[in-house]
C-alpha cells in the first residue's frame, strides 16, 4: 500500500505512520517540517496547507489512500481532497464524536444528527470545523470512497493534548493527589494506536462512511485509571478521592482541569456526549482496544524517553489543575 498522511508527526497522525511502517507500507508525509523530522524510510514533503502554494509538493505522486488528521479551517481539508480527488483511492479523515449535535442521545450512533459544517470556511469551532472537514472529503471523494473515523477520547504515547501525560505527571510527584470522585465513575477510551491500526485495516479493506471509534463503553473507571498510574510509575502518592458535587460546587472545571473527569450523575449531558457512544459498528469492522494497564505503562515510557521531553513533543493544550488550587481543594 502506498500511503500519504497529512501531518504524521504528532499523536494520530504519529501512531498511524508507524502502524504503516510496520507493515512494510510505501509511507509519505506533508506537514510544515517545524515539529520533529520523519522516520527513517519515510518520504518526507513540505507544505503549510493554509499558505497560498503550501500544496504544491503534493502537485504530483498517486497514493492508494490519505489519512488525514487536520482539526481546523474545513477549507484546508477542502482544497487538499480537491487537489487528490484524481490520485488517490480512498481518503481517510480522523474526525471526532464532538459532531453529534447536542445533547446528544445515549448510545449514540453515527446516525444522530449533527452539527451544520461548511467546507469553505474557515477556522470557527472545533465540533463544526470537523464537521466542515468530513463534508469536504465526501464532496471530493464521494461516499464511497470516504472513510470518516469520529474518534472520542484518545490516549496513548506522544499525546500532545497532555490529558494521560498530566495525570503521570502530578502522580508522579507524590504526596496527597486530588481524585475526582465517584471513584467508579465510567470511562470510554481508545489508544491512539488502536485507531491508527484500524484505520489502516479500514483503508485496506476499502471500507467507507462514519465509524465511532472508541473502546466499549466503561472499559475503564476513573479509580481503575489512576490507580494504575500509581502502580505504573512507583510512586508514593495518596489518592485523595473527593464527592464530584464538592469539586463541581468548589468552581473545578470537568474534563479540562482535571483532565477526562466527567462525573456521569453531576453532568448527565456532558457524560453521554464523550462517554456513551456506540461503537458497534466499528467493533464488527475489527477495532479492538488494549488494556488500559497497557496504554498507562506505554505512555509513561515513552514520557521518559528523551524525545517526550524535546520541546517538538511539548503539549499544544496543557491542561491540570494548578498546585495552588489543588492544595486549596485538598485543605477543603
Amino acid at each position: 500500500m502506498r500511503l500519504l498522511v497529512l501531518g504524521g508527526t504528532e499523536f494520530v497522525g504519529r501512531a498511524v505512520v508507524a502502524a504503516a511502517m510496520e507493515r512494510g507500507w510505501e509511507v509519505t508525509v506533508l506537514n510544515r517540517g517545524t515539529r520533529r523530522p520523519a522516520p527513517p524510510g519515510v518520504r518526507a514533503l513540505v507544505g503549510d496547507r493554509l499558505a497560498e502554494g503550501g500544496l504544491t509538493a503534493l502537485a504530483d505522486g498517486e497514493w492508494d489512500a490519505v489519512v488525514d488528521t487536520w482539526a481546523s479551517a474545513p477549507r484546508a481539508v477542502r482544497d487538499t481532497a480537491r487537489l487528490l480527488a484524481g490520485r488517490v483511492e480512498r481518503y481517510a479523515y480522523v474526525s471526532t464524536c464532538s459532531v453529534y449535535a447536542q445533547p446528544s442521545p445515549r448510545d449514540c450512533a453515527e446516525t444522530a444528527p449533527l452539527v451544520e459544517g461548511d467546507p469553505d470556511a474557515g477556522a470557527v469551532a472545533y465540533p463544526e470545523d470537523k464537521r466542515g472537514g468530513e463534508l469536504a472529503v465526501l464532496d471530493a471523494f464521494g461516499e464511497e470512497r470516504s472513510l470518516l473515523a469520529r474518534a472520542g477520547l484518545l490516549i496513548g504515547p506522544w499525546e500532545n493534548v497532555d490529558r494521560l501525560p498530566w495525570w503521570l505527571r502530578r502522580i508522579a510527584e507524590g504526596g496527597p493527589v486530588l481524585a475526582p470522585g465517584p471513584k467508579d465513575n465510567p470511562l470510554q477510551y481508545l489508544d491512539a494506536r488502536d485507531l491508527a491500526a484500524w484505520t489502516l485495516d479500514a483503508v485496506a479493506a476499502g471500507l467507507s462512511g462514519p465509524y465511532n471509534l472508541l473502546g466499549e463503553q466503561g472499559g475503564t473507571t476513573m479509580g481503575e485509571l489512576l490507580e494504575t498510574c500509581v502502580r505504573v510509575t512507583g510512586s508514593d502518592a495518596e489518592l485523595r478521592w473527593t464527592d464530584a458535587a464538592r469539586l463541581l460546587e468548589a468552581g473545578v472545571e470537568t474534563w479540562t482541569q482535571l483532565p477526562m473527569w466527567v462525573p456521569r450523575e453531576e453532568t448527565p449531558e456532558l457524560f453521554t456526549a464523550v462517554y456513551e457512544q456506540n461503537v458497534d459498528r466499528a467493533v464488527a469492522a475489527g477495532l479492538r482496544c488494549r488494556p488500559i494497564a497497557e496504554t498507562v505503562a506505554d505512555t509513561w515510557a515513552w514520557m521518559r524517553s528523551g524525545e517526550a521531553s524535546s520541546p517538538a513533543s511539548a503539549p499544544r493544550r496543557a491542561k491540570g489543575l494548578d498546585p495552588e488550587t489543588e492544595a486549596r481543594l485538598l485543605a477543603l
